[in-house]
């Protein structure tokens, strides 16, 4: 009589697979694989899920303001963090040598506490309020900015591939912050130029992420709301339903330098109108258990 493979072998064969062996694209420090050698189909079955809950009275009912708000530990090891900082200071470096497309690296001054964090965007240009051209905030379909580099299209294939991120719903863009001490996020509902969900994944240092359908705004960079949520290192916080649409989001400001990766895909009438789908994301798909 043979016996099949077990669970784990076939779990372990698929995540295989799914990775790249090869260096890891867009860092010229620390390169090297994203997935580490230890016993892939134990780090997913480690990975743990967190939902959560909040009832606020919203438009004279009670609903679950953080309905479809969950938190993904254990995604990321401590080896694949270090990877992935070393390529976003990499990325920082390419843009202040302006070898990035000038629209990708975005270094604001700094004239208050709280403002100046410096972003990175990739997939799209996203303009954060009415630009000097006169461009409303959301996608701008007439710029163009780096392609999402190799490195961080294996964060998008670990993500769907662990039943993070639904099939249906595979970002093409994303946006690197990089905050220094005292640099925060302000309150907000994320742009409808981008479907739901979306997610963001923390690096350097832990924080909160603060929500509520009012967010009082307590002084520069100080916020306060309903839930404050701390965010583990190389987790992946995903937001959809009300925890998108009806709470409103902020980072305060941070105590020491952190930085996080915003995943997004775009609205299909939305895109650049010059966008090429990335052929590496297409047709991605969980495990199958």
């Amino acid at each position: 009589m043979t016996t099949g493979r077990s669970v784990d072998d076939k779990i372990s064969e698929e995540l295989k697979s799914l990775s790249l062996r090869g260096p890891a694209g867009g860092s010229g420090r620390g390169g090297g694989i994203l997935l580490d050698e230890e016993d892939e189909a134990n780090r997913f079955a480690n990975v743990r899920k967190k939902d959560f809950n909040r009832w606020e009275r919203v438009k004279g009912r009670m609903i679950n303001i953080l309905d479809g708000l969950e938190l993904h530990t254990g995604v990321f090891s401590a080896a694949e963090q270090r990877r992935i900082v070393d390529c976003v200071y990499d990325f920082q470096e390419k843009g202040r040598k302006g070898k990035l497309r000038e629209r990708t690296y975005l270094k604001p001054r700094k004239w208050m506490r709280g403002n100046g964090r410096v972003t990175i965007q990739f997939g799209c240009c996203y303009n954060y309020a009415v630009d000097r051209k006169g461009n409303p905030p959301g996608i701008i379909r007439d710029e163009e900015v780096d392609p999402i580099p190799p490195l961080l299209k294996e964060m998008i294939k670990r993500m769907v591939s662990w039943h993070i991120l639904p099939p249906s719903c595979i970002p093409n863009s994303c946006i690197v912050n990089i905050y220094d001490k005292d640099d925060c996020i302000p309150p907000h509902i994320d742009h409808h130029d981008f479907v739901r969900p979306f997610c963001t994944v923390s690096f350097l240092s832990e924080c909160n992420i603060v929500f509520g359908t009012e967010l009082k705004i307590n002084g520069p960079g100080d916020f306060s709301g309903s839930d404050s949520i701390p965010l583990p290192l190389g987790s992946v916080l995903v937001l959809n339903r009300n925890s998108a649409d009806v709470a409103k989001h902020c980072v305060p400001v941070v105590p020491t330098r952190r930085i996080s990766i915003t995943f997004r895909k775009m609205d299909d009438s939305k895109t650049p109108y010059d966008f090429i789908p990335d052929h590496d994301l297409q047709n991605l798909r969980p495990l199958s258990l």
